[in-house]
């Protein structure tokens, strides 16, 4: 089934299987986060649900392709390791909110993208891929077998051809398990509240935070997205119009009880991996983080095996770094896109962004 969709992409919008299973394919960059953040902070969790349920669909619908909708991993991680309070996360959202939706409408981020070198960028991308090949290992310590069965059934479906109907029944068996174990919770609508889970507070690690977060958004959800929708989809989308949709997403759904969204590389590889092809996966996904919204809670969650969610960003990971390396050419651009990746990995993706600036500056110039 598939409509047309009248907005500036004139592109389709299809409902299908693939659609659903690509879809699938976002969630597993998310869920993990989510899951971990309602464990350590105040964040109301239904709230959160209802904030990536709407943006995806929004943004599904203008952009008419699976644009990903993430959390910003920096400021996520900070707040689970402890370092930041959900009020802390929730200002240095809104801050990253309006710096990322002043500097897309000034056009700076197509300025950055055209300094920077396409190389960096594509070290970002392997960076993010070799992140979420750890956090898979990370969640697969929880069960290894659990993990080990899910790489088999992912296996077993792509040697067969249906790749995508793997994350169907890999995320299945998974909710019967939860449910299984904390039951079927009572549906509930989230309460109509601003900032449910407290108010925003600014601080030094706010800031820091922040500035962290921009750098890592900058280089992977502005640019790398911005090079990966050319190299997946063949569509043009610039880094400014993604920087200015993300500050849209933040300003409008911290208020509301969300936590800081940004696009990312690693949930568009995901959508591409599991078959999603138009911006019909978003709706499908938004309408299904709206009707978790009404039955999650802390206990069905936690029950999840996450160890299977571990297995599908294995294949994520691999989509991602296949996507980074293969228009590269020559050893100077490939020394780069690895050095940028493994400094990523080891310090921090905004650090890694920034000093492979410089030395594709340095070597342009020789």
């Amino acid at each position: 089934m598939a409509y047309s969709l009248g907005s500036s992409t004139d592109s389709d919008l299809e409902f299908s299987m693939s659609e659903l299973t690509g879809a699938l394919g976002d969630s597993v960059t998310v869920l993990p986060l989510l899951i971990a953040l309602a464990a350590t902070t105040s964040v109301s969790l239904p709230h959160v649900l209802v904030g990536f349920g709407i943006f995806q669909i929004v943004w599904g619908l203008y952009y008419g392709m699976p644009l990903s909708v993430e959390p910003m991993k920096a400021l996520i991680g900070l707040a689970i390791v402890g370092s930041l309070s959900y009020p802390e996360l929730a200002a240095a959202g809104l801050l990253a909110g309006g710096v990322l939706l002043l500097v897309g409408k000034l056009g700076l981020v197509g300025e950055i993208q055209r300094l920077v070198g396409e190389p960096v960028i594509r070290g970002v991308q392997f960076a993010v891929a070799l992140l979420l090949l750890e956090a898979a290992l990370d969640l697969t310590v929880e069960s290894i077998p659990l993990a080990l069965a899910g790489l088999a059934i992912v296996g077993l479906f792509a040697l067969a051809g249906h790749q995508g109907t793997s994350i169907l029944l890999v995320l299945g068996l998974g909710g019967l398990a939860a449910v299984a174990t904390a039951g079927i919770p009572t549906p509930r609508l989230p309460d109509p509240t601003l900032f449910p889970a407290g108010t925003p507070t600014v601080s030094s690690a706010a800031l820091e935070g922040t500035v962290a977060q921009l750098g890592m958004t900058v280089g992977n959800a502005a640019i790398a997205t911005a090079l990966l929708c050319s190299d997946l989809y063949d569509r043009n989308v610039s880094a400014d119009s993604l920087s200015k949709s993300m500050g849209v997403t933040c300003l409008a759904a911290v208020p509301i009880g969300g936590v800081p969204m940004c696009h990312g590389s690693g949930g568009l590889a995901g959508k591409y991996a599991f078959g999603a092809r138009t911006g019909g996966a978003n709706v499908i996904l938004g309408v299904g983080y709206l009707a978790l919204a009404l039955v999650a809670t802390g206990a069905l969650l936690a029950a999840f095996p996450v160890a299977v969610l571990g297995a599908l960003l294995v294949v994520v990971s691999i989509e991602l770094a296949r996507a980074s390396f293969a228009p590269v050419d020559g050893r100077q651009s490939l020394a780069i896109v690895l050095g940028v990746g493994i400094l990523g990995l080891a310090i921090n993706v905004g650090v890694a962004f920034v000093l492979g600036a410089i030395v594709f500056w340095v070597l342009a110039r020789e």
